[in-house]
């Protein structure tokens, strides 16, 4: 799937339909003695579900709107992502189901089954088909919402740069954690619409670097 460009007219209509669903979540001071500047912490972790996906989830399905309520929704994730989904779709009375590998822990099935959603346990290798392909043909009655490569989730998720510029305005960079790119390309798209000057950096652990490997 091509994703076209996320642009700020986009992240600032997202903030407009999630303003009453999700936090601005404040930003604080590291105390740090050794670092070699200033550091703030953007809490997205305060989030009703723990993390800033709920800001997606939210867009997503606002944008689904009564079509979802008609057909349900379902996404592929055993972590945040099905969190974030269940929760919002629970709270507006929408069927949430949730494709996870047949290996996942106990503990983060039961997160999800506590938000509402149904579970659908398939093997690693369909797990992994869902992501590249965007569809389950099993769920096709329902309307898939990918957890990083959609417009809707990027732009909810572009709402924190936004955010980051209007609370702390003297900031210079901003260092977002990678790991499917959505949360990168949406805060870096909006901070990037309106601030030409400050520099974006995405980061992800020695151990699990598919960006780095993929410039390579």
């Amino acid at each position: 799937m091509t994703i076209g460009p996320i642009t700020l007219s986009m992240i600032e209509q997202a903030r407009q339909r999630i303003a009453s669903s999700v936090l601005r979540t404040p930003i604080v001071r590291l105390n740090f003695d050794n670092a070699p500047g200033e550091i703030w912490l953007k809490l997205e972790n305060l989030q009703p579900t723990g993390s800033f996906k709920v800001r997606g989830a939210s867009n997503a399905l606002a944008l689904a709107g009564d079509e979802a309520k008609k057909r349900g929704v379902y996404t592929v994730s055993a972590g945040n992502m099905a969190q974030a989904l269940a929760w919002r779709a629970k709270t507006l009375g929408i069927r949430c189901r949730v494709i996870v590998p047949d290996n996942a822990p106990r503990t983060k099935l039961d997160a999800i089954k506590r938000y509402g959603a149904e579970i659908v346990q398939t093997s690693f290798d369909q797990v992994w088909n869902v992501v590249v392909n965007h569809r389950y043909p099993a769920l096709e009655d329902s309307i898939f919402i990918h957890p990083f490569a959609d417009p809707r989730m990027i732009a909810g998720n572009g709402t924190i740069g936004l955010e980051i510029l209007e609370d702390h305005p003297g900031v210079e960079s901003v260092i977002i954690p990678f790991g499917g790119g959505g949360l990168s390309t949406g805060v870096a798209a909006a901070i990037r619409s309106r601030r030409d000057d400050v520099r974006v950096y995405a980061c992800e652990p020695e151990t699990a670097a598919p960006l780095a490997a993929s410039f390579a």
